[in-house]
């Protein structure tokens, strides 16, 4: 065998790779979803909408996040097992991701929103230029539990099917 068919069998390979396809899979599975509950709430939309629901929509039901992150973690304790190096660190990182999504982002969006409200408050009443924070949509619980569910479910399909 070549050095170049070595090459393509490696390349080849890392595409046919059960964690990978299950964690983008997962991840472009709930984008989907997400992004099609958007567009059906508003009721115009036109191509950028669309496009910038898919690619860039954060926060909503479910959470892309969550079901990659369980995906990997599901994926490495079925293939590697729950003994394994892999499964702790796709554990962690999971648990780290998940509790970011749930609290951190949902509460810096609030707080925003709060901050916001309050300089346009500001901004009227004294005539000063107010600049609005970006307010980033985190997840509620059930959002992050259904992409807990959907990461699960398509790693264990990539694992068993």
């Amino acid at each position: 065998m070549n050095m170049l068919t070595a090459n393509s069998a490696k390349i080849i390979s890392f595409f046919h790779n059960p964690m990978l396809l299950s964690g983008l899979t997962s991840f472009w599975f709930a984008q989907f979803i997400k992004s099609a509950i958007t567009i059906t709430k508003k009721a115009k939309n036109n191509r950028m909408d669309i496009l910038k629901a898919f690619f860039w929509g954060t926060g909503g039901m479910p959470s892309s996040h969550a079901a990659a992150v369980t995906a990997l973690t599901v994926t490495a304790a079925l293939q590697e097992g729950i003994n394994s190096n892999l499964f702790v660190i796709t554990l962690f990182f999971s648990v780290i991701v998940l509790r970011d999504a749930v609290g951190v982002r949902h509460s810096s969006g609030i707080q925003a929103k709060t901050m916001n409200a309050l300089g346009r408050i500001l901004s009227d009443r004294f005539q000063i230029e107010y600049h609005p924070v970006k307010e980033i949509q985190g997840h509620k619980p059930l959002e992050v539990l259904v992409g807990c569910f959907i990461g699960f479910f398509i790693a264990a399909a990539y694992a068993y099917l």
